[in-house]
């Protein structure tokens, strides 16, 4: 068994406020899950800052590569939004050893 964590950091376009930054992550969340079911993901840091933004990502499976491979494309998935810039991607992956 494998679990694969992404937190991605991100720096928020035009946004003056928590609540516009909430208007801006909670969309980009939504569509992670809808586009990928078997994923768990949350906004985990930043969130008394109304530009900056920190989402993780976490997936389980029974192959490092499919941890990697989804993983991988949840991040593209989120860094071509328009509305954001991706500053930095931390991907980790854990076997059943660790």
């Amino acid at each position: 068994m494998f679990v694969g964590a992404l937190t991605l950091d991100l720096l928020l376009g035009d946004v003056h406020s928590l609540k516009e930054k909430r208007g801006v992550v909670r969309p980009i969340i939504a569509e992670v899950r809808k586009r990928f079911p078997a994923v768990a993901v949350a906004e985990t840091g930043d969130q008394d800052l109304h530009r900056r933004a920190e989402i993780a990502i976490a997936v389980v499976s029974g192959s490092a590569g499919n941890c990697t491979e989804v993983l991988n494309a949840c991040e593209r998935l989120v860094a071509g939004r328009p509305e954001i810039e991706l500053l930095s991607a931390r991907q980790r992956l854990y076997d059943d050893e660790e």
